[in-house]
């Protein structure tokens, strides 16, 4: 059963920010400087059960509901972890959904209980080159043989693929109609077969302990037990991944914000220049004091999107509002500490520029800002479809 009550929300706070704060500033510099996996934290939180957060304790898990893994998430970022601390659990929250709420009992008594003790890794791979945002316009095809199917198409910015066993792939399995463009696209949840999948890692500008990569797949052969529900309801399971996704994103935002305006107030009262603590001054303070305004709301915003999804509510706008918040105000934050530091900012051993990089994804990825404005302005409202 879910923990509800406010105070079981704040133990779960105190508890994940403990654990989170073993791995300091300096760990999470190294792995970024590196491009290591983290998976000394990783291991941390298996011991501890919090990957299999949202899974049903009658597979492993503990059952947890979005709102309290959403809490997990933000004090997993605000503790210095950032989205490299973040992306490496959070795999384990949101991408199982689908699986959960239409994978067949012998999926989900086979791999449930893997991955909440961290034994497996999953990717996610739905994001092609030529289709952008417009996920009807997706090429990868699964054509039907005896027994399965045959994929072939080509994925991008798929984290983990570096080291994970499975995969969450959506295919097509039948031509796109103009009428109902979203049908027709099937997920499957297979072996991430390097035999049959070439993994290329994309060199980027942050969050370089947690790869993202292009995925070329070459006659991967998939079985049909290996199909997500029924074939050719893929995207509209997918939702059930991509709204809690975007709320946890949001939440990994406000944590980002945190860890960066933590760092700059700190700094603000040690720096003196012209004989004063720079935090006196008001082009310092306010900035921040506004971030933190900005962050608070972002977070009741986030929260109630959590608790419409615990409670089996629509709640795709709310999400989308939660992604959009959490993202600026996370950013705006981490740029405002860059600016507190001015030159010093540049200096990796201050480490918000490493929180800077990492944020600087958020208003892209999942969902881009834009996006997520064209969503509301139809969703809520009801103002013509302009994509």
């Amino acid at each position: 059963m879910a923990v509800t009550e406010p105070g079981d929300l704040e133990l779960i706070r105190k508890s994940v920010r403990d654990l989170a704060r073993r791995f300091d500033l300096e760990y999470w510099r190294e792995k970024d400087k590196k491009h290591e996996y983290p998976w000394e934290f990783v291991r941390a939180f298996a011991d501890g059960g919090w990957l299999g957060a949202m899974i049903p304790e009658e597979y492993g898990g503990l059952g947890l509901g979005l709102a309290e893994s959403a809490v997990m998430m933000t004090e997993i970022a605000e503790s210095g972890a950032g989205m490299s601390g973040g992306s490496a659990i959070h795999f384990y929250v949101f991408p199982p959904a689908p699986i959960l709420r239409y994978g067949s009992e012998a999926m989900k008594r086979e791999f449930l209980p893997k991955l909440a003790k961290g034994e497996i890794l999953m990717a996610f791979g739905v994001t092609e080159p030529t289709a952008g945002v417009d996920t009807s316009r997706i090429r990868t095809k699964a054509e039907k043989i005896e027994g399965g199917w045959v994929v072939n198409g080509q994925k991008v910015w798929i984290t983990n693929a570096q080291n994970a066993h499975k995969i969450l792939l959506l295919a097509r399995t039948s031509p796109r109609d103009e009428n109902k463009p979203l049908d027709g696209m099937t997920l499957f949840f297979t072996d991430l077969d390097r035999s049959r999948i070439t993994v290329r890692e994309i060199d980027k500008l942050g969050r370089a302990a947690i790869d993202s990569n292009e995925l070329f797949i070459d006659n991967l052969e998939v079985a049909d037990d290996e199909v997500v529900g029924e074939v050719g309801q893929g995207f509209r399971y997918l939702i059930d991944g991509l709204n809690p996704e975007r709320i946890v994103v949001g939440m990994e935002g406000i944590g980002l914000g945190r860890a960066a305006l933590d760092l700059a107030s700190n700094y603000a009262n040690e720096r003196v220049v012209f004989n004063r603590p720079i935090g006196k001054n008001q082009a310092v303070a306010h900035p921040l004091a506004d971030s933190w305004i900005r962050l608070e709301a972002a977070e009741l915003v986030c929260m109630n999107a959590a608790r419409l999804f615990d409670a089996e509510q629509n709640c795709g706008k709310e999400a989308a509002a939660a992604k959009f918040l959490g993202a600026e105000a996370g950013f705006q934050a981490c740029d405002r500490a860059m600016q507190t530091h001015g030159g010093f900012a540049y200096a990796k051993e201050y480490h918000v520029e490493r929180l800077w990089r990492e944020a600087r994804l958020l208003p892209n990825a999942p969902f881009s800002q834009e996006m997520v404005l064209n969503y509301i302005s139809t969703k809520a409202l009801g103002l013509p479809r302009a994509y």
